[in-house]
């Protein structure tokens, strides 16, 4: 029998060290939450591979699905010879993207792709070239994107420079002291001191931050983006590679604003694994770029199309919007249970099931733990759950279980999440009310 640990010497000897794991365990196979090691041991998956699996692992339409199409041919290249499942999962993005306006969309293969593609398509729609992003986003790791995205180690260290013109405005984080006037008006002062608006191309912003810790963006400021942005002929981006396909309740988590972007990037949750990514947007936009300006050899591939469809059939069906609220709210519950006897745990958010803890020292928001959430991931794994960190800090736990996931593997997951805590916490652990 393999092991994980000879498997990760010949991963070591194979793969360079900038790609990361957070565990050195080697999945052999899975099933909607629950995973298992090539050694047979058993994990709840709290990861989702980054929230790729709202569908669960394997589920059986989607597998379903993908057999059906490898049956047929499994690639001709959608530019070459085009088929119906690239053009039915375009006109049901179109459908459910928020707003009244007739919608298109371009398929892609990851989420980097996506965002690049919106950046072509709003540059080329306004002939402008500046770009505005979000301290704490994410965007990808292409160029292009580790400049938008705004945290430098590990993503921009040692890649430089960056694509130029890319300007960074402070994104809220109540807990952290940092306002939408604050983000309002150091925009106010950029358009005073750095950039014209009419140089402006485009704003980026994520409705709630990924990998800078899962900070929602208030309805207020997503609102008064919009209104600047058509103010300045500026188009308006949600990049919801993480937060959309239900993972907060809603199809996209802008939803929850009230507002229209004018392009979405879409990846991760689409297509139930299987690499897949959008730009959907305002028809007039899309259209911008002449022919033969956007594309891709696999991007939109038939397997990928067809898992897609399979996905939205299966949120239909089980109701996954209403399910991610119900997850949000047990999870949330149970963090802050856990927030009175661990004095680490900072703060609990939560949109949907889109969920996270922020780990500090001595309950102060200014000194977070990036160590004890380290430790935690490992703990986790050990006890047979898997977790993921994120944060500008490092020091934030994100909870992105399956929207398929049973109430009995939740509850079980969050009884190893808490022997974790308490294993990772160490000699730490002091009640609060304890003083």
């Amino acid at each position: 029998m393999t092991s994980n640990s000879e498997l990760h010497e010949r991963r070591q000897r194979a793969i360079p060290r900038g790609v990361t794991n957070s565990l050195a365990v080697y999945a052999e196979r899975a099933a909607n939450a629950e995973i298992w090691d090539v050694e047979g041991r058993r994990y709840i998956d709290f990861a989702s591979g980054i929230s790729v699996l709202n569908t669960g692992h394997v589920h059986p339409k989607v597998k379903q699905a993908i057999a059906a199409q490898l049956e047929k041919f499994t690639h001709t290249c959608f530019q070459v010879t085009p088929y119906e499942s690239y053009i039915a999962l375009a006109e049901s993005l179109n459908a459910l993207a928020p707003g009244a306006s007739p919608k298109k969309t371009i398929f892609l293969t990851t989420g980097a792709e996506a965002v690049e593609n919106a950046l072509k398509i709003a540059r080329f729609h306004t002939k402008r070239s500046g770009v505005i992003a979000f301290s704490g986003g994410f965007h990808g790791r292409t160029l292009a994107c580790i400049g938008l995205t705004g945290k430098v180690a590990p993503y921009k260290t040692g890649f430089g420079p960056m694509l130029p013109e890319v300007y960074h405005l402070p994104y809220p984080m109540p807990y952290h002291g940092v306002t939408v006037e604050d983000s309002l008006h150091a925009l106010e002062q950029l358009f005073k001191a750095d950039v014209d608006p009419a140089r402006v191309a485009a704003i980026i912003i994520e409705p709630v931050l990924g990998e800078g810790g899962f900070y929602a963006a208030p309805a207020e400021l997503l609102r008064k983006l919009r209104a600047l942005c058509d103010t300045h002929g500026i188009v308006f981006i949600a990049d919801e590679i993480q937060s959309g396909f239900g993972r907060t309740g809603r199809m996209f988590a802008i939803e929850h604003a009230g507002v229209e972007p004018d392009l979405i990037t879409i990846a991760k949750s689409v297509a139930g694994g299987v690499p897949l990514s959008a730009v959907t947007g305002k028809a007039d936009i899309m259209d911008s770029p002449g022919p033969g300006g956007l594309g891709g050899t696999f991007a939109g591939s038939p397997l990928a199309c067809a898992a897609g469809l399979a996905v939205l059939e299966v949120m239909r069906e089980e109701q996954l919007l209403k399910r991610a609220q119900d997850i949000g709210r047990f999870m949330s519950s149970r963090l802050k249970g856990l927030g009175v006897r661990f004095p680490c745990i900072g703060e609990v958010r939560a949109l949907g099931a889109m969920v996270a803890v922020e780990l500090v020292k001595n309950s102060r928001a200014d000194s977070p733990d990036a160590d004890l959430t380290r430790a935690l991931v490992q703990a986790a794994g050990r006890h047979g759950l898997v977790i993921l960190s994120c944060g500008v800090y490092s020091n934030v736990i994100r909870f992105l279980a399956p929207l398929t996931i049973s109430d009995a593997l939740l509850k079980e997951g969050f009884q190893l999440f808490e022997l974790a805590l308490e294993e990772a916490a160490g000699t730490g652990l002091t009640a609060k009310a304890a003083g």
